[in-house]
């Protein structure tokens, strides 16, 4: 069967939600959003208007990452590592090749591994501040 590109809303919420079924379930990765995340319809909502505003420049996307991810390496005494971001990226690209191929497919990935780099720099530059 051949696989589309990533096209509006429904195929950003569709990569969203099946990907956070697989973080979920991450012996690793889990916890740490199982613990955070209290609403998860909302979460899903909220990143599916993040990736669909960073992949199409159409919505407004209005929170702040960093702020959020800083706070849940606090919140699990500082023990964010580069392996979680590594798992993470990891599952993005299986679930993103799972279900499209193309050109925004390939855009998503790229934006997840600057994304990742770059949360992962400033929450370790919050530790020390």
């Amino acid at each position: 069967m051949a696989k589309s590109d990533i096209k509006n809303r429904d195929d950003v919420f569709n990569l969203v939600t099946s990907f956070y079924e697989k973080v979920r379930k991450d012996i690793v990765l889990g916890p740490f959003f199982n613990d955070t995340i209290k609403d998860w319809d909302a979460h899903l909502e909220h990143l599916t208007t993040f990736w669909e505003s960073s992949l199409f420049l159409k919505t407004k996307y209005y929170g702040d990452p960093l702020k959020a991810h800083v706070k849940v390496d606090v919140t699990h005494n500082n023990s964010i590592t580069e392996l979680h971001f590594g798992l993470w990226l990891n599952l993005w690209f299986q679930t993103i090749d799972e279900l499209f191929e193309g050109d925004y497919a390939e855009n998503a990935k790229r934006r997840a591994r600057k994304m990742g780099s770059f949360l992962y720099l400033k929450i370790f530059e919050a530790r020390n501040s």
